[in-house]
């Protein structure tokens, strides 16, 4: 069936020859988007939508989460807020109940958040394992959330598990627990990072999993400056993520490169670290993208909503620059911004994933922080919500 959608205000297409456009409408045929353009030249179609002068985004693209968990750490953020630091060590804590966890209630976790996260306009997710350590565990939280996300990275290089010796646990992910993950899942990542994976260990995990086929991205520059940014770009990593501390060299390299600076702020508001620099990686040429890091660790939202506001009003990015890192941006550090069927833009041939807002503008968006805006959500050209 052919659906028209019109009577849209205000159109974010992320494409540079179409724009934004006013007064607009959108053709969807099957799961494609099929016609773009000015409302009154919207050809016929079996349905009609229309949408009384609502903003239309493409559907969020949210290139960051670690859905495959179990338990709780209310009480570490607690404590957090109250001035202990953040370290990479409570993920050991998610890493036993995890691990305790059964299937049906892993499966459970996963499923509540992904419904979460589309009612809130996100249309494409990837998510992570790492929070399982062991093979078994780490097969188990790949073949989940294949069942129930778009991309799954490999991370079990989240952290090295009590009682192994670091250089040991390297060699048994970039060997049996590769080997053994690998044709359930796209990428591969690693926590390079003090208190987990130092350079050296990381571009072992990594070149391991590119002769294995995997595409590679990086946890990188957290908790202090580091080799992160310059291992991600060295290896051609899609994205180097988080991106906190960032030398000029760290920028540079970024800007020359199609590795994709991905920002996580509300990590960073979370773990009360200094927030990205995002202007600087703009102005420089590199290209942004915002994820949520949805984990019940240091990021545990589900909103890239509250990501796009704070990208907004504290890190001196335009709506349509935030708006744009995270939809577009997080579709290329998934490297789907392209050919048939890509997602974060709205024309032609890519996916119909629309975010329809509950205003006349996606600068709404960081006007009015904190104010639930989803009015309707389509995915694969159905409506969702």
């Amino acid at each position: 069936m052919i659906t028209v959608i019109t009577g849209i205000g205000e159109l974010t297409t992320n494409d540079e020859e179409l724009g934004q456009i006013s007064d607009a409408a959108v053709v969807i045929d099957g799961d494609r988007i099929a016609w773009v353009g000015p409302a009154v030249r919207a050809p016929a179609a079996d349905a009609r939508v229309d949408l009384d002068g609502r903003a239309v985004l493409p559907g969020w693209v949210d290139s960051h989460t670690h859905l495959v968990f179990a338990g709780d750490r209310t009480e570490e953020f607690a404590t957090r807020m109250a001035g202990k630091p953040y370290t990479a060590g409570g993920i050991a804590v998610t890493v036993a109940a995890t691990r305790a966890a059964t299937d049906a209630e892993l499966s459970d976790v996963l499923r509540r958040h992904v419904a979460e996260a589309i009612s809130q306009g996100t249309t494409y997710l990837e998510t992570k394992t790492g929070y399982g350590l062991t093979v078994a565990d780490e097969l188990r939280s790949a073949r989940l959330a294949a069942a129930h996300v778009d991309e799954v990275t490999f991370l079990g290089a989240h952290l090295v598990p009590p009682g192994w010796a670091a250089d040991d646990y390297v060699d048994l992910v970039r060997g049996e627990m590769l080997d053994t993950v690998a044709p359930h899942v796209g990428w591969a990542d690693v926590f390079c990072e003090t208190g987990a994976f130092d350079e050296d260990q990381s571009r072992a995990i990594l070149t391991a999993a590119r002769r294995r086929g995997l595409g590679l991205r990086v946890h990188g520059n957290q908790l202090g400056f580091g080799p992160g940014v310059r291992l991600a770009v060295e290896l051609g990593a899609a994205s180097v993520d988080h991106c906190t501390y960032l030398t000029p060299s760290d920028v540079d390299a970024l800007a020359g490169s199609a590795t994709v600076a991905t920002l996580l702020p509300a990590c960073d508001l979370s773990t009360r670290q200094p927030l990205p620099p995002a202007r600087t990686l703009l102005d420089a040429g590199a290209t942004v993208a915002l994820a949520s890091n949805c984990n019940p660790g240091s990021s545990y939202t589900t909103s890239m909503a509250y990501c796009v506001a704070t990208a907004v009003l504290q890190m001196q990015l335009t709506v349509a620059e935030a708006v744009r890192a995270a939809t577009l941006g997080g579709a290329r550090a998934l490297r789907r911004d392209t050919g048939a069927g890509a997602i974060g833009l709205l024309r032609p041939g890519s996916r119909a994933d629309l975010h329809v807002l509950d205003a006349p503008s996606a600068t709404h968006l960081a006007y009015r922080p904190g104010v639930p805006l989803t009015h309707s959500v389509w995915q694969h050209g159905i409506r969702v919500r």
